[in-house]
């Protein structure tokens, strides 16, 4: 279908806020301009907000805590920020987070792992594991019920999302319940037809997702990992269910399908829902509403 007026909207008011593609900028410039887009989201109150650490693998990872109501052992979900693997922090991703935590009524842990170009490749995908590790093993001191926990992402946190699920599996723990990939980054591919179709014009193009995978990547043929790029693992078996949000016009499409399809032949409940119109910053407010019944119906939030 045509672009949806919400998504032109959208795509409209980053170009009145002077939004360049990152393709065009320096890593410090497009880290600026994302905190600057970022800023003026407006910011749901929560009953209360909690930042904590912890070790991973290359030092310490910061997380925030975003309690959505005083009950005790919520449901929980570790969320992974977008940006490519190389923007984005606690900060950008606030009025996000405050957002899922109320209308889904869990505890959401953000966690702000580490980026490229500092940080290549695996370093996000083991913080990614370390996060939900530590709220695992920390459930009770945070006030989270470990039986009921999730790990969710939008864009490149989609992607550590599946990662995490991928390395859990793997080295055998901790149990994830559900998770949920939005508009994620599942595959070192610039090849298939959403990337031809899609490469310029929605936002997100083809010559950026190349500038964030060159800045993730030591070097390319880490794409062919499977924690880089989870579409690639030979099998994605008992993997936790998952629930998959995809954009018609986005460059990443046709990844996020292939990887419900992958999971469904490997017998892993999967829902997939694609977004006609709607590009990848933008699913509006149906997609949305999808993905928290997801995460209340599979936690069992009441």
């Amino acid at each position: 279908m045509p672009l949806a007026p919400d998504a032109q909207k959208f795509l409209d008011d980053r170009a009145a806020q002077g939004a360049r593609n990152v393709e065009e900028l320096s890593v410090a410039d497009a880290r600026a301009q994302s905190i600057r887009l970022s800023a003026n989201l407006p910011r749901e109150p929560v009953v209360r907000i909690r930042d904590a650490q912890f070790a991973g693998m290359y030092g310490m990872v910061d997380a925030r805590l975003y309690y959505p109501n005083a009950k005790s052992q919520l449901p929980v979900v570790v969320f992974f920020h977008g940006g490519g693997f190389v923007l984005g922090n606690l900060e950008t991703t606030d009025a996000v987070a405050r957002q899922w935590a109320n209308a889904s009524q869990c505890l959401v842990v953000s966690v702000n792992y580490h980026h490229a170009p500092e940080y290549k490749f695996p370093a996000a995908c083991e913080d990614a594991y370390a996060a939900t590790r530590w709220v695992s093993e920390h459930a009770a001191e945070i006030g989270a019920d470990a039986s009921r926990l999730a790990v969710a992402g939008m864009s490149a946190g989609g992607g550590l999302a599946a990662s995490a699920a991928l390395i859990a599996r793997d080295r055998r723990g901790p149990r994830i319940a559900l998770q949920v990939l939005w508009v994620p980054v599942l595959d070192y591919n610039f090849e298939t037809r959403s990337y031809q179709d899609n490469a310029e014009g929605y936002g997100l193009t083809r010559a950026g997702m190349r500038w964030f995978w060159g800045h993730y990547l030591n070097d390319p043929r880490e794409g062919a990992n499977p924690y880089a790029s989870p579409l690639r693992a030979d099998t994605l078996s008992n993997l936790p269910p998952a629930f998959i949000l995809a954009a018609e016009y986005d460059p990443l499409r046709d990844e996020a399908l292939a990887y419900a399809e992958k999971l469904r032949a490997a017998e892993v409940p999967v829902q997939a829902r694609l977004y006609p119109g709607m590009v990848h910053g933008y699913l509006g407010a149906q997609a949305f509403s999808d993905a928290m019944s997801a995460l209340r119906l599979t936690l069992n939030v009441v």
